[in-house]
Parts: structure tokens; sequence; C-alpha cells
């Protein structure tokens, strides 16, 4: 039976929103570990793990999200490894972030010029302690914009997870959808919703930029 779209719609809605939410939370920190291991790797003096890390990022950002996403939560079954969709999207994002991350943090190291690496180095400082105390504070501001935009994309790339039948904001959206037969009004709302989620990160990434530049 068809129901009518309304309140309690709009609140399983918001609800589910949480999941997309605690999704992103959750591949954005797997997204960022990985990523910085990858853009330190990038810029090391060591030439094979160079080439792994520059191989590992070429290969995860040429394959489109939903085929790791479907590698990991069927393909891992057929290996005799069973996962429920929240780990295998968590995974899937986490491993297809950190190929993004990596790429954006290890432009914001390399923009710092050459004479700070210098400095730090003409001081005694190794290669892990000019990072912590030279490069890394000074590239934060160069990689907030970046990063801020990347996450509002995986707040938006978590609605791919719907295809493997993880329940978040897009999923629930189209079973609301599908029970109300009123595609307009709930995508209407689903896209609200996502504005709602996204439009503050920007307005923080702005405001962050500013104090940066009034600080430096």
């Amino acid at each position: 039976m068809i129901r009518e779209f309304g309140l309690i719609d709009v609140m399983y809605l918001i609800a589910a929103a949480r999941w997309t939410i605690a999704l992103t939370a959750v591949a954005f920190a797997g997204s960022a570990v990985l990523g910085l291991a990858l853009a330190i790797l990038r810029i090391l003096p060591v030439a094979p793990l160079r080439w792994l890390a520059a191989t590992y990022i070429q290969l995860v950002q040429g394959t489109p999200l939903l085929v790791w996403l479907f590698l990991i939560f069927f393909g891992l079954p057929l290996a005799g490894v069973s996962v429920n969709p929240w780990i295998a999207a968590a995974v899937a994002f986490s491993v297809y972030g950190s190929a993004f991350l990596g790429e954006i943090w290890r432009g914001a190291l390399v923009s710092i010029a050459k004479t700070q690496w210098e400095a730090g180095a003409s001081l005694g400082l190794s290669l892990a302690e000019q990072l912590r105390y030279v490069i890394i504070p000074q590239s934060i501001r160069i990689a907030i914009p970046p990063t801020v935009g990347f996450l509002v994309q995986l707040i938006k790339n978590t609605s791919l997870a719907a295809v493997i039948g993880f329940v978040e904001l897009t999923r629930e959206g189209q079973l609301t959808a599908a029970g109300t037969y009123k595609p307009f009004a709930v995508y209407i709302t689903v896209a609200c919703i996502y504005f709602a989620m996204c439009f503050p990160l920007t307005q923080w990434s702005r405001s962050l930029e500013r104090k940066l530049d009034v600080a430096r």
C-alpha cells in the first residue's frame, strides 16, 4: 500500500543521515592515516618507496570507487572472508580516499620552500623532526582547503554504499521513495540534508583560512 510522504519519513531520513556521518568519519580517519603515510613515502629519498607509493596512488585513483566496493564486498567472500556492508564500505572508502589525501598532502609538503628544509637540516634536525617542527606546521594552511573539499566529496560519495545494501541517507531515500511513490519530494529532502551537512564544512574552511592568513 502506497502511503503519503510525511514528517515521519523526514525523520527517518534524518536518522539515516547519522550513518552517512559515521561512515564519513571512519572513512576519513582511515584515509588520513594511510594518506599521511603515502605522502611521506612520496617525499622520502628512497626511490623504491616513492615508486611503490606512486603506483598505489595511480592504481587507486584510476579505479572507480564502485569497483572497490564490489571487490571488497563481493570479492572477499570468494576468498573465504565474509564482510558486512558496513566494513566493506569503510574499507573501500578508506582505500580510495587515501590515494587522494596522499596526493593532496604530498603537494602541500613539497610546496614549502627548499630553504625551509635546508634550515631544519642545518639545525641538526632529522627528517622526522623537520617534518614535525618545520614543514608540517607550514603546510597545514595550504592543505586545509583541498582537504575540506575532499571531505565534502567523501560525504556525497558515501551514497554509493547504497549499492551494497548499506542503509545510509541515499539508501533510506530509495526505500522511502519506493514506499511513498513520491520520489521528487523524497530526493529533494535528501538533497537538502546533504546540503545541510556539507555547507557548514565549506564555511568553516573559509573561516579557518582567514584566521590562518591573519596569524601568519
